[in-house]
């Protein structure tokens, strides 16, 4: 069924193109989704496949608490709260890479 492979490597990879190969499933083989080579399911006779999903810790960050802890860079906007004009600013990368961070202001008088 399956034909001379053109390098020999594991049996996660196709053998032709080097592309990740699909899990076996219900068929009798398994196609590369790349270039349609196929490999006998028999093959993957007695091979065990593990994973592990590792969560990261959270980090506890504390909210500061004095005028001091509050610095960074400021903006020239003004508190919808107190009207101070000028707002520190923070950015982070709250979605995909592909957008935009968030920017999150905090005023340095009322917090």
């Amino acid at each position: 069924m399956s034909k001379k492979a053109a390098f020999t490597s594991d049996l996660d990879f196709c053998p032709e193109c080097g592309s990740i190969l699909p899990l076996p499933g219900l068929e009798d083989v398994v196609t590369c989704r790349n270039c349609q080579y196929q490999i006998d399911v028999t093959e993957f006779d007695g091979v065990e496949i593990h994973s592990k999903v590792t969560f990261n810790k959270r980090e506890n960050k504390s909210v500061p608490q004095t005028e001091e802890e509050y610095t960074g860079p400021t903006a020239d906007r003004k508190c919808a709260k107190c009207g101070n004009e000028g707002m520190i600013f923070t950015t982070r990368q709250t979605r995909s890479a592909d957008e935009g961070q968030t920017v999150f202001y905090t005023c340095p008088v009322c917090r």
